[in-house]
């Protein structure tokens, strides 16, 4: 479906961040997250993206039967899902969930700090507290930048959990 799908995005101009098609109870969602670099995505281009993928689907018969297409911007707590998201948020707070536990956990919140290769394997450092941990990529269940809302006259930025205030 990504094959489909991503040429529409990106002839509007919009990459595509990331494609969900899950099955439910009696119908199938197919949510997409689309942006823009610089300006990010309008509810226009959400518009636009929703009429020209659902006449895509429908032509092509997918999913088979009924859907549901909901199409959006990933948000302030952005998925990190593909090498490109990797590198280009570099430095920024995210928060990653493992596979397997990494000396006893699974959930590590901090200050993405490097990414790199290391025979073969692509390699997630965090900074969690002053202590490097390693992820290697295939065990990152999922990674989403963390968003710090700024603190109310001080001009820094206090804790968010991902929300806006």
């Amino acid at each position: 479906m990504i094959e489909l799908v991503e040429p529409a995005v990106e002839a509007e101009g919009l990459e595509l961040v990331e494609l969900e098609c899950l099955r439910m109870k009696t119908r199938w969602l197919v949510r997409i997250f689309i942006d823009r670099e610089g300006a990010g995505a309008t509810l226009d281009d959400c518009t636009v993206v929703s009429h020209q993928v659902g006449d895509l689907l429908n032509v092509h018969d997918l999913p088979p039967g009924p859907y549901t297409l909901e199409v959006s911007t990933p948000g302030l707590d952005r998925p990190l899902t593909r090498d490109k998201d990797f590198e280009k948020y570099l430095g920024a707070k995210v928060r990653i969930r493992t596979r397997e536990p990494i000396e006893g956990s699974r959930n590590f919140l901090g200050t993405y700090v490097e990414y790199s290769t290391e025979g073969g394997r692509r390699i997630v450092t965090v900074d969690v507290d002053g202590r490097a941990v390693r992820i290697d990529r295939e065990n990152v269940q999922k990674a989403n930048l963390e968003y710090e809302r700024p603190a109310a006259g001080t001009g820094k930025k206090a804790p968010g959990k991902g929300k806006k205030p």
